[in-house]
């Protein structure tokens, strides 16, 4: 990895990826050149089939600060066809997240703003430094708010919450995100890392088609009903006793050792 580049990605033996916004001096905001680097490496982690989980965090005290407001103002003479078009391939290259097979965490050690709380609510767990700041400050910039976070933050905390963040500029601290269930666990800064890494270790040693298709199973706030989600259950779970990594999670269940699953 060259600690030059906006983006760093750190491919681990035990099948994580974790992937650093690395743009320290403009607290990670997502510009043009990260918002390329992001779409490259997205597209490789995509054809990665040993892959098991990817960790997104950010380089120095912030997560991201979200769009680059310079490049904001400079849109406001562009017409609207253009950036129509602009603003949907920026948010889609972003969330390409959401659309990776495997779970995805993401360490959020400090600040997460606007587009870059987004990006942390399309990730499938959260773990957030205590002091860290998390806000949608959309229309105190004059904007509609964008990058999904009209869906995200309601299917995540709710409507009550979505509402209040969007409609008032409530900022809520790592703990408070914690209390609310934005994020699934609060720790003292210095901890955010290992503690996302240490889940990201948990789910990569879990069996990997059974980890994708339950997280298919999970994936736009679930199912919409318990039928649907039992027609799909009758399907999975059945693809999954074929496996051979079902025959080791119950010999190593009954050797009483921890299973070694290879995805097949």
């Amino acid at each position: 990895m060259a600690e030059d580049q906006v983006l760093l990605v750190d491919r681990r033996p035990d099948g994580v990826a974790v992937l650093t916004l690395n743009d320290p001096s403009r607290r990670n905001a997502m510009s043009d050149e990260m918002t390329a680097a992001w779409k490259d490496a997205l597209t490789g982690l995509r054809a990665d089939t040993g892959l098991r989980c990817v960790v997104v965090t950010g380089a120095g005290t912030a997560f991201t600060s979200g769009g680059v407001l310079s490049w904001l103002a400079d849109t406001n003479a562009a017409e609207l066809p253009e950036l129509r078009t602009r603003m949907a391939d920026y948010y889609r290259t972003w969330l390409m997240i959401r659309d990776l097979e495997v779970p995805t965490i993401a360490a959020v050690n400090g600040h997460a703003v606007g587009a870059g709380l987004c990006l942390a609510l399309a990730c499938d767990l959260r773990y957030a430094a205590d002091d860290a700041k998390l806000l949608a400050p959309f229309t105190a910039l004059g904007l509609h708010p964008g990058m999904a976070a009209t869906w995200l933050l309601p299917e995540v905390a709710g409507l009550p919450l979505a509402r209040e963040m969007l409609l008032t500029g409530r900022v809520l601290t790592g703990t408070e995100a914690a209390a609310h269930g934005l994020v699934n666990r609060a720790v003292p800064r210095a901890d955010v890392m290992a503690e996302a890494l240490a889940a990201a270790g948990r789910v990569a040693a879990q069996a990997p088609i059974a980890t994708r298709l339950t997280k298919t199973a999970l994936a736009n706030g679930g199912h919409p009903d318990m039928a649907t989600a039992l027609r799909w259950e009758a399907l999975a779970q059945p693809v999954t006793m074929t496996t051979g990594d079902m025959l080791e999670g119950l010999t190593a269940q009954r050797e009483k050792r921890p299973p070694k699953f290879t995805g097949r």
